[in-house]
């Protein structure tokens, strides 16, 4: 089976390289996140959770030529926040299916998992999923997630750390030992980092 190689570019900005093909999640726009560079990448596909300018800057991605995903992608439409979209909109969960390989980009997801999404989200390989709070689900929904998925690996986004992230958000550590106490391997990646998953 062909590896699925995950980069993490800050906040919730991540770019998954598969069978030769590029796709860039929730890119976001300069000087729109505290603390990270501007954003310049290349890749063949760009995907947007919502329309905020911290995750839609497809404008910062360089795209190849036009190709045929090899890929499958499936989009479940959820909220920005706990009160039906009425805050801050709506958000788009994509699963994206490498040839046998499930990863999930939860986007800014603000709300707990319906049983029918919770049901299609079982049997990742990877979750990347926000754990700050504020303006997202926070490291006890997360966890709760966690428990209820049983992801092989949780990559945890969209916090703050010492020099990055939005001062509203919560630090990482709460939301690693939310994700653990749930049985979850829970892998946070530092800026540029990438892994491979097999």
């Amino acid at each position: 089976m062909e590896p699925l190689q995950v980069e993490y570019f800050g906040h919730s900005c991540f770019r998954l390289t598969w069978a030769g093909q590029r796709i860039v999640l929730d890119p976001y726009a300069d000087g729109s996140v505290p603390g990270y560079p501007p954003l310049r990448l290349e890749a063949e596909f760009v995907f947007c959770s919502h329309g905020h300018g911290d995750h839609n800057a497809a404008q910062c991605v360089q795209l190849a030529p036009d190709a045929a995903p090899k890929f499958t992608v499936t989009e479940l439409e959820t909220f920005h926040d706990d009160a039906g979209g009425t805050l801050r909109g709506r958000n788009t969960v994509r699963v994206f299916d490498f040839g046998g390989l499930r990863a999930a980009h939860f986007g800014d997801l603000g709300c707990p998992l319906t049983a029918a999404e919770t049901e299609r989200l079982r049997g990742l390989d990877c979750a990347m999923i926000p754990v700050g709070g504020y303006y997202t689900i926070d490291a006890a929904a997360a966890g709760a997630i966690a428990a209820a998925l049983r992801p092989r690996l949780m990559i945890p986004m969209h916090y703050r750390t010492e020099t990055t992230g939005y001062p509203v958000l919560a630090p990482l550590g709460e939301a690693l030992a939310a994700l653990r106490a749930a049985g979850a391997e829970a892998r946070p990646m530092a800026y540029g980092e990438s892994i491979t998953i097999r």
